[in-house]
């Protein structure tokens, strides 16, 4: 029984309540009997020292009757000496022998029991002292008569407070009694009241281990239990949040492993192919070799892309990789428009640039920054048909007041803190809204036959995100199937110890 929680909890209420109950027995019998011992030679110290009772004592003790007119002074001075002739007596003893003359029942001639206050008396002093762990309290006094010499004796043989203990002894007995088994009830109803909350932990908690984590506590306090069952629930959620996340994590990594056999697999497939055919057929014709190795050559810069920005990838995602300077963010769009414009020019594309002057240098990684700008403007150019434009806008949004030239199609953004943005419009072939959550995605491609021809890796926009979060920033994209896209990289003045946001990709 004591191996549970309530067994130890009613073991101990009720050590509680038997320790509480001995130790007012304790007190209560001996704050009786010093109450009794007290009051006894209190009252004879009184009396004995009472002028009047003391004449007429001495007094009686000059007749020649003494012994029964000193009985009959004692008698009538038994109410203040609180003599009952049960449990108080006095006697009459002679005072050369201690013969017992008159008084209580004692037979007359018998000699009393010589205590140490009888003795006393005897000498001529007035006795009336005791301790508390005698069997009777007594008082004497020595009166002188002209017909002898005498000593009032005055005993008590506690039985009063013997009985006034046993009594409060007997009721505390039941008092005990009763004690224990209200314990044993507030007991139970209280270790009911703490341990349905634990039971119901204990419960969630083997589900937890079964890997059950919806199950959850009722809340139902304020207190110390309730404060318990509403972390664990918290606890709860996060782990099952947690989980979750891990096994989203393990289908990324398994996608993502599938992804890159498939990736690679591709090309080396194509390699092997061509090479096995020349290594075959040693008469093929010397303009046939001639396209069997173009085509191997390809493929192999198709790989060494793929490894190229899967090493990128994983510098990025340690952290890595960044040298951090202050550049002019206007100076790398102006040189990526440079870059991008003959392209565009050959597919009779017109592209726009519209740059905000005087802007500060911004703190970040110039050659990334250059890569993601080249990588989005890239994807502009190759989706957009021949005729149409590309726009490039780039602003700066100030602490203070915000610049009134900002795009409305950046849905949200930062609206107190420093910093510059780079907005890259199209008028190409758009994003089909199923596919837009999915543009950042690794090895993800809306169109992949067309992407495959053009050299894509389906891994640039997700290397961009990568590095738009590690400087504080974020990119967001807006896109139309059929009438253009719209990218908005957002990026913070002073570097990443801003986090303009949550890092990561706002698609609206």
């Amino acid at each position: 029984m004591l191996k549970s929680l309530r067994g130890k909890l009613v073991f101990i209420m009720l050590m509680l309540i038997v320790m509480l109950m001995s130790v007012i027995v304790v007190f209560l019998t001996r704050g009786v009997r010093d109450f009794y011992l007290d009051e006894f030679y209190v009252r004879m110290t009184s009396a004995f020292t009472d002028e009047d009772m003391i004449s007429a004592l001495r007094a009686a003790a000059g007749e020649p009757d003494a012994a029964a007119q000193l009985e009959e002074i004692m008698t009538a001075y038994a109410g203040k000496l609180g003599i009952d002739n049960w449990t108080r007596k006095f006697y009459i003893l002679d005072g050369e022998t201690g013969e017992a003359v008159a008084g209580a029942e004692l037979p007359r001639g018998e000699v009393f029991e010589m205590t140490p206050n009888i003795l006393a008396a005897l000498t001529g002093r007035n006795a009336y002292t005791g301790g508390p762990g005698g069997e009777y309290m007594d008082a004497a006094a020595p009166i002188d008569g002209e017909y002898g010499r005498f000593v009032v004796y005055i005993r008590d043989n506690r039985e009063t407070s013997q009985n006034l203990s046993a009594s409060l002894f007997k009721l505390i007995l039941e008092s005990l009694l009763f004690g224990l088994i209200a314990s044993v009830a507030i007991s139970l109803l209280l270790s009911q009241t703490l341990l349905s909350p634990i039971r119901g932990m204990t419960k969630a908690a083997e589900a937890m281990g079964e890997g059950d984590f919806t199950r959850k506590i009722p809340v139902e306090s304020d207190d110390e239990i309730g404060t318990l069952s509403t972390t664990f629930n918290t606890m709860a959620s996060q782990l099952e949040t947690t989980l979750d996340e891990l096994k989203n994590a393990e289908k990324l990594r398994r996608d993502f492993v599938a992804n890159v056999s498939h990736e690679l697999r591709t090309p080396l497939t194509s390699v092997r192919s061509y090479a096995e055919t020349m290594h075959d057929a040693p008469e093929l014709p010397p303009e046939t070799r001639e396209e069997f190795l173009h085509v191997i050559l390809n493929e192999s810069d198709r790989m060494t892309k793929i490894v190229s920005d899967l090493l990128d990838l994983s510098r990025l995602d340690s952290g890595g990789g960044l040298k951090m300077e202050r550049f002019s963010l206007e100076r790398s769009v102006r040189d990526v428009y440079a870059a991008i414009a003959i392209a565009s020019e050959r597919r009779g594309q017109s592209v726009e640039l519209d740059l905000q002057l005087g802007m500060p240098d911004i703190l970040g990684d110039r050659a990334r920054v250059e890569q993601v700008l080249m990588n989005i403007m890239t994807n502009a150019v190759k989706y957009t048909p021949e005729g149409g434009s590309v726009k490039i806008t780039c602003g700066a949004l100030n602490q203070a007041s915000p610049d009134s030239t900002i795009s409305p199609m950046r849905a949200y953004g930062p609206t107190r803190m420093s910093a510059q943005w780079v907005e890259i419009s199209d008028t190409g072939v758009g994003i089909p809204d199923a596919d837009l959550p999915r543009v950042f995605d690794r090895f993800y491609r809306v169109d992949k036959a067309r992407s495959r021809e053009s050299g894509g890796t389906g891994l640039g926009l997700s290397i961009a995100k990568e590095i738009v979060g590690l400087h504080g920033g974020y990119i967001e994209l807006q896109s139309v199937h059929g009438y253009g896209s719209v990218f908005t990289v957002t990026l913070p003045v002073n570097g990443p110890t801003q986090n303009l946001a949550p890092p990561g990709v706002g698609v609206v």
